[in-house]
Parts: C-alpha cells; sequence; structure tokens
C-alpha cells in the first residue's frame, strides 16, 4: 500500500506502527538478512525477554513503513527498536543502553510513575513543552528555581527572556528611542521649553510592573492547564527520578516517563579579582534599584552592546571594552558598521583589551569602582574609574548541578550543552532537552517555543514535524538595529566560493530622518545569492529602523525560496525603509557608489 499524494497512506501506516508500539512490551522494526538486526534479537534473546520483530523486507510495504518510521524518529536504519512504548534507537545505541543499564530499567518501566511528563525549567520552551503536553492530555510537572545572581537578584516564573533578556531590553531600547524622537521632534514643529531628563527609577518600576504581571499570567496558565508547577530545584538522583529542593531546603521526589531538560543559561563571569563582587551582568541590571552611572560594559556580545546602546541612549556615559572582534558568529561587516554608528553617537569603546582585576573604591548607589585592564596584543595595562562595570562576555549552560551525570546523559564538557538528534531526544531515550542549552542550536526565545511545542506534539500527537533550524530571522537591538536571516557573508563564501555568491547592497537614508538631519547614509542592506541555484537568497542583512519589523517579512520569503528576481518583481510600499530589498542593483564586486541620492 504505497503512501498516497494527500498523506492518507502514510497515516495508515503510522497507525499501524503506533499500535505495534502501544501492544509491545519490546518492538524491533527489522531486516532478516542484516546482521545488526540479528545482533539485537540475539541480546534479547539472552536476556530471555520476549519480543515482536517487524522483518520489513517480508513486507510489500516494508520501504514505506520504514520512511514513516525515519519521519517519526530521525532514524532511516534498522534495527529500530522500541522498549515500552519508549524509542531506544538503533543497534548500538541498543547496546550501550544495555551496558549502562538504562535498558533494564526501561524494560522494568510497567511500573507507575507519578508525571507522564516533568519539564525542568521555567523559560520559553519548557512552559511551552508543558502547556502543549498537558493539552494532549498527559500529566505534567514544571519544576523552575532561579538561583539568585552573587548581588542577590532573582525573579519570577517565565525564564531569562521575560525577565533578564528580550522584553526588559525592548523596553529600554525603547526607551532610549524616545529620547532620540523628542530631539527630532522639534524639527518636526514641536515645542517644549522644560528641562528633558530621563527617571531610572521611574523606567525600572514600569518594566518591572509589567514583567510581574507576566509572571502571574504564566502561573495561572499552567494552572488552567493543570500543569502541576514547583518552585523548587531539581536534580536527577537515579533513572526517571528527581529530587525537588525548595527556597527552605525541604525536599521531595517525584518520577516521570519522560523529561525534558530547559534550564537555559546564565552569564558568565571573567574569573578575576572582583568581578563578582563589584561587578554586575544582565541578570542584575534590569533589576538595578539605582541608575547605573558611567558604565563600563566588559564584552562585544549582542547583549553587550545592547546593554550599552540603551544605557547610552538614555544620557548615561558608557565604554565598551572589546577582546577581539563585535558580535561574533555574525556577519562581520554589518557588525562592523552597527559598532560605529554606536561610537559616532557618543559610546566608546577600548578595543583589545580585558580587565584584569576590579576594585571598589567607594561604595554608594552607585558606587566607584577602579578597573585594571591589559592588552591583548602587548604588555600595556590601563585603569579607569566608572561606577558600574556590566560584564557580558557569553553564558553558561544550567546543566552541571542538575545530576544529568546520575542518568548517564552525555553533556559537551567545554560549554555545558547537551547534544541531541533532531527529535531534541539525548542519548538517554527519556531525556530530552530544549532551548539554549542545545548543542549547536539557536539561542533564540522563538525557537526555544517551537522545539518545546513541537517536542510534545511529537511525543504525545502522534505529531512527525521537528523544529527547523535553518534561516532562522533574528534582531540585534542596537542603537541602529541589526536583522538578519541565513548565512554572513563569511559563511556564504566559506560554503560556496567567493565566485559563486553576489552580494547585492546599498547604503539608505530612511525618510524619518532627513527632516531632522541625521544618519544620512548611514543605514545598510545586504543580500547574498546563490549564483548556482538562480541567485537564491542565502543571507539577507538589514541595519536601520525597525528591523525586527522588517526581517520578520522577509524571513518568511526565505523559508519559501526567495531569489533577487522575486526581489526584483515585488513591488515596495514607499515611503519605507524595507522597500529598498526590491530596487538594489548593485553588486558588491563591482565597487560601484551606493550612496543614495533621493527617494
Amino acid at each position: 500500500m504505497p503512501p498516497t499524494g494527500d498523506g492518507s497512506g502514510r497515516d495508515v501506516i503510522k497507525s499501524q506502527i503506533l499500535k505495534l508500539i502501544e501492544s509491545n512490551q519490546v518492538l524491533v522494526f527489522s531486516k532478516s538478512y542484516c546482521p545488526y538486526c540479528v545482533k539485537v534479537k540475539g541480546l534479547f534473546k539472552d536476556l530471555n525477554v520476549a519480543f515482536n520483530a517487524v522483518e520489513l523486507d517480508l513486507m510489500d510495504e516494508g520501504g514505506n513503513f520504514q520512511e514513516v518510521l525515519l519521519e517519526m524518529t530521525g532514524q532511516n536504519t534498522v534495527p529500530n527498536v522500541f522498549v515500552n512504548k519508549t524509542h531506544v534507537g538503533g543497534c548500538d545505541k541498543t547496546i550501550r543502553a544495555h551496558k549502562n543499564g538504562m535498558l533494564q530499567k526501561l524494560l522494568d518501566s510497567t511500573e507507575v510513575y507519578d508525571y507522564d511528563l516533568i519539564v525542568i525549567g521555567g523559560g520559553s520552551g519548557g512552559l511551552a513543552c508543558s502547556k502543549e503536553a498537558a493539552t494532549l492530555g498527559k500529566k505534567v510537572m514544571v519544576l523552575d528555581y532561579v538561583v539568585p545572581t552573587p548581588k542577590g537578584t532573582t525573579w519570577g516564573l517565565g525564564g531569562t527572556c521575560v525577565n533578564v533578556g528580550c522584553i526588559p531590553k525592548k523596553l529600554m531600547h525603547q526607551a532610549a528611542l524616545l529620547g532620540t524622537a523628542l530631539k527630532d521632534s522639534r524639527s518636526f514643529g514641536w515645542e517644549y521649553e522644560e528641562k528633558v531628563q530621563h527617571n531610572w527609577d521611574t523606567m525600572k518600576t514600569a518594566i518591572s510592573s509589567y514583567i510581574g504581571s507576566l509572571n502571574w499570567g504564566y502561573r495561572v496558565d499552567l494552572r488552567d492547564k493543570n500543569v502541576t508547577y514547583v518552585n523548587s530545584y531539581a536534580e536527577f538522583v537515579e533513572p526517571h527520578k528527581i529530587k525537588a529542593t525548595n527556597k527552605r531546603g525541604k525536599e521531595t521526589f517525584h518520577t516521570a516517563a519522560n523529561f525534558v531538560i530547559a534550564t537555559g543559561e546564565r552569564p558568565r563571569y571573567l574569573g578575576i579579582p572582583g568581578d563578582r563582587e563589584h561587578c554586575i551582568t544582565s541578570d542584575d541590571l534590569f533589576y538595578l534599584p539605582h541608575c547605573p552611572g558611567k558604565t563600563l560594559v566588559v564584552g562585544a556580545s549582542y547583549v553587550a552592546l545592547e546593554c550599552a546602546g540603551f544605557l547610552a541612549g538614555i544620557g548615561l556615559d558608557v565604554t565598551v571594552m572589546v577582546r577581539s572582534i563585535l558580535l561574533r558568529g555574525f556577519d562581520q561587516d554589518m557588525a562592523n558598521r552597527a559598532g560605529a554608528y554606536m561610537e559616532e553617537h557618543g559610546v566608546k569603546f577600548i578595543r583589545k583589551f580585558v580587565p584584569i582585576k576590579v576594585e571598589e573604591l567607594e561604595k554608594g548607589t552607585p558606587g566607584r569602582l577602579k578597573v585594571t585592564a591589559k592588552s591583548t596584543e602587548s604588555e600595556d595595562i590601563i585603569e579607569g574609574e566608572y561606577n558600574t562595570v556590566l560584564i557580558a562576555v557569553g553564558r553558561d549552560a544550567c546543566t552541571n548541578k542538575i545530576g544529568l551525570d546520575k542518568v548517564g546523559v552525555q553533556v559537551n564538557e567545554k560549554n555545558g550543552k547537551i547534544p541531541v538528534n533532531d527529535n531534541e531526544q539525548s542519548n538517554v531515550p527519556y531525556v530530552y532537552a530544549v532551548g539554549d542549552i542545545l548543542e549547536g542550536k539557536w539561542e533564540l526565545t522563538p525557537v526555544a517555543i517551537q522545539a518545546g511545542k513541537l517536542l510534545a506534539r511529537r511525543l504525545y500527537g502522534g505529531s512527525s514535524m521537528k523544529c527547523d533550524y535553518i534561516n532562522v530571522p533574528t534582531t540585534v537591538f542596537t542603537p541602529l538595529e541589526y536583522g538578519c536571516c541565513g548565512l554572513s557573508e563569511e559563511k556564504a563564501i566559506e560554503l560556496y566560493g567567493e565566485e559563486n555568491i553576489e552580494v547585492y547592497h546599498s547604503l539608505f537614508w530612511p525618510l524619518e530622518c532627513t527632516v531632522p538631519g541625521r544618519d544620512n547614509n548611514k543605514c545598510y542592506s545586504k543580500i547574498i545569492c546563490n549564483k548556482l541555484d538562480n541567485e537564491r537568497v542565502v543571507g539577507f542583512h538589514y541595519l536601520g529602523p525597525n528591523a525586527g519589523e522588517v526581517t520578520q517579512g522577509f524571513g518568511a520569503a526565505i523559508k519559501c525560496g526567495l531569489t533577487k528576481e522575486l526581489l526584483d518583481n515585488t513591488i515596495g510600499i514607499h515611503p519605507t525603509c524595507a522597500e529598498i530589498f526590491t530596487t538594489m542593483e548593485i553588486t558588491k564586486r563591482s565597487g560601484a557608489d551606493i550612496t543614495q541620492k533621493g527617494c
């Protein structure tokens, strides 16, 4: 019975597979001649465990079964082993599970667990997964516990994005943009005589109040969906079992058939004298009870540049200390343009230096700190005084203290990240992971949400759809915002060769900036096209106002296979910034002038 074009044939086969999984303690999809299948079947015989072997080579529709199994499990080979409804994998994984005791645990798992699913971590990915699983009728628990920062800062349910990431960052960025808009307004006829100044406490209180409402909303949503929420620190103690410790030290124990790790990341410190005692991170900044004053931002990550940008935008004296390059991993042409704009608008940069010591000179709100830094290229030493030092040099996965070693979950020792297959499944069959802690995946909130939802649907809803980590649009909210989707120019050259890509680019001057007379031809756009594939757009880059709004729509177009010809045939909306992508004609290799001369 070949699968039909409308998918009904695949649905029938999938239903048959699910029934087989449901009705057999041990199920082996096999081929009678395969030596690896023979080895696995021999293992179960030696263990005196009854199993059902479905020999795909002896079935008329065996090939179609294998295709559907690929969609369901991400595995295209045999044997394909299931034990007590849990996908174990192929020969190597089954043998490994036998050696480390996981196979026996699965064979003995006829016991009743407290929950179908326990999610460790109450951030975007964990909450999305838990709510979706509960909607599908499963009994779900979420455990979330925020370890206070060295400064004692903590927050509520919702994870980094809601509490100390995207939400407060974008709102403080908006505060800075409003300051620029105030200045622009005079050119548009607005007259005001009173002194204009920014009040940190008013901004912080308003943003904190909004975040508090989000925290409460998440708790209500979990309750409405019958998800058990526990504000405790979770740690594996044995297979399928965790210990939960609340802030008073009380311990409880819980079991589940499946677990999802969604613990996210926390900011990394420098490991120098005075960093934890005297410095803050983005985990502290958004709840700082006083204006930070003269600030040194250490780092060149998007967190560093975003924070430096909005602090300068509300009128503070800001310096950024950069060890090497800006926005590592992003297109360097765009990164340098974004940095240059910041520098032209008052942010100072100290390049090729790293702090080696931070000392407190004076306590206060803020106090006064002395920073000693060393050159990365010589023996030069410099010193400077600041009110606040913000460290933003990267983040570490929160995986090293949750007992993953007790259940055999493999973790990258260098960065704490968890390698998973394309089903977000770790090497331990009943342990999955989503979000920033995944090895080699995007560290973005919408990605975690999408992955969490789809994981729950695959586990409990019979779905086979997987999270697509390719061509993910994103935006860096620097003073001049940077949106991108697809490959950087460096990566495109590496993959296709410089001779096989064409870069179209243009400077432009947003209409709203013309009357106040600022930022003439400072905005920049470019697309990177693959000449070997009908000039398909493989990289989209935009530096200008409302970058997130602009990039979102083009992200969908790139998913659909956008080409340069399709862009040329698209009518732009005038006058907008985004229309620049429908009129770009100049290639980078031509060296021609890209300055915008008029409308």
